[in-house]
């Protein structure tokens, strides 16, 4: 499919189309199908800058929601409607800054995994579900430029042109299966998560941390990636823009006493400016000079079961629980043709074995799982499996 039925409809950029389109959809039938585009990698943040929307007897509304920056309305207009997305979780944060939320959904990749199709992109599952070959390859460009060129807008309208489609044929697939109430609450377990909360300590994430062993080179790291932020955000581009990853663990492991030092350093070379390189430099002059107090921890407090590569030399025991129950729970995703981390999250198996019950029954393991956020669904299929496992290795 090379192009929307419809055509390539105008982008939605002032309050009265957007009001026009509000009520077009409101007026509209059955499920909505919704998308929105990112400038990860070229923008600071992940804010929406195309939201995509098709709806039976509206057709396919484009909105520009920089132009439009709040679309309650649009939200409050379809709070009873069904939305249809693929991959759920990467949209709704954005789709939530603008003021769009959805109050029930179908998620198109979630159900292709429940159904145990192998690949679940969007556009290998059109193509396997519906015969339909989606002209794709637009997914990585710059969302932020203005305007936007047709062919960029042609595929954001292919991306919802055949999700209601899918949708239909996925929940067909889940019924004849005896999935679909699998499916539903997983569904509803996405829409009432509440946001994520920020992460501790960001810098910890940074590409080849691994590497800075030493509280004084992690200090540095701290202060380079939080300097790096904070002229990411004012200039409003992706942080890799303004100095990779590289660059700051080189610098960590280097400790340059000076400028002159720091510029010889990979990622610091000749096109970076004197006053680029002094900033750099004064960040790093930051962490040296920190008192010992006041340098970052070596690794991040640990909430719950130590990594399992430790379980053996820590607690034999629990070590032995999980890997029957890890056989258990594999066995039986492969019976139910799905992925294992669908079928129970594998941070959830860890912690049960780590502090198993103190009697392994249906009842007290089916209440361990429900206190670490497991659907009833996976209670059901994955309790009876975890209690002959824990049996199975009880001292």
């Amino acid at each position: 499919m090379l192009e929307p039925r419809d055509g390539i409809p105008p982008v939605v950029a002032d309050e009265a189309t957007l009001a026009e389109v509000i009520a077009a959809f409101a007026d509209g039938t059955g499920p909505v199908a919704v998308d929105a585009e990112r400038a990860s990698g070229y923008r600071y943040g992940q804010r929406a800058y195309l939201v995509q929307l098709r709806r039976e007897g509206a057709g396919t509304a484009l909105i520009d929601p920089i132009a439009c920056p709040d679309l309650s309305g649009l939200g409050a207009a379809l709070s009873d409607t069904e939305w249809v997305l693929h991959a759920a979780t990467q949209d709704l944060p954005c789709l939530r800054e603008i003021g769009t939320v959805p109050t029930r959904l179908f998620d198109t990749e979630l159900a292709g995994r429940l159904a145990g199709f192998p690949r679940v992109g969007l556009g290998a599952m059109v193509e396997g579900v519906l015969g339909y070959v989606l002209e794709k390859g637009h997914s990585a460009v710059d969302w932020s430029t203005r305007p936007l060129p047709d062919p960029w807008l042609r595929y954001a309208a292919l991306d919802v042109e055949l999700l209601v489609d899918l949708r239909d044929a996925l929940e067909k697939e889940l019924d004849r299966q005896g999935k679909l109430e699998w499916a539903h609450q997983e569904f509803e377990a996405i829409v009432s998560a509440p946001p994520a909360a920020p992460r501790k300590d960001p810098w910890r994430r940074t590409s080849g941390m691994h590497k800075v062993r030493r509280r004084r080179q992690m200090a540095v790291v701290r202060e380079l990636w939080n300097a790096r932020d904070r002229i990411a955000q004012r200039r409003d581009v992706s942080p890799g823009k303004v100095l990779s990853d590289t660059a700051i663990v080189e610098a960590a492991l280097a400790m340059p006493p000076n400028v002159h030092a720091l510029a010889g350093l990979n990622g610091f070379g000749h096109r970076m400016g004197k006053r680029q390189l002094e900033q750099w430099q004064a960040a790093v002059d930051r962490a040296r000079a920190l008192p010992d107090s006041s340098l970052p921890q070596p690794g991040q407090p640990v909430t719950g079961p130590p990594p399992p590569r430790a379980w053996a030399d820590k607690d034999p025991a629990a070590a032995a629980r999980l890997s029957a129950a890890r056989a258990a729970v594999s066995a039986l995703a492969e019976q139910l043709n799905m992925p294992q981390e669908n079928l129970i999250a594998p941070d959830t198996v860890r912690r049960v074995c780590w502090e198993p019950p103190v009697s392994p029954s249906a009842a007290s393991v089916a209440e361990a799982l429900a206190g670490y956020g497991a659907r009833p669904w996976q209670i059901e299929q994955v309790t009876p499996v975890l209690v002959a496992a824990l049996k199975a290795t009880a001292g």
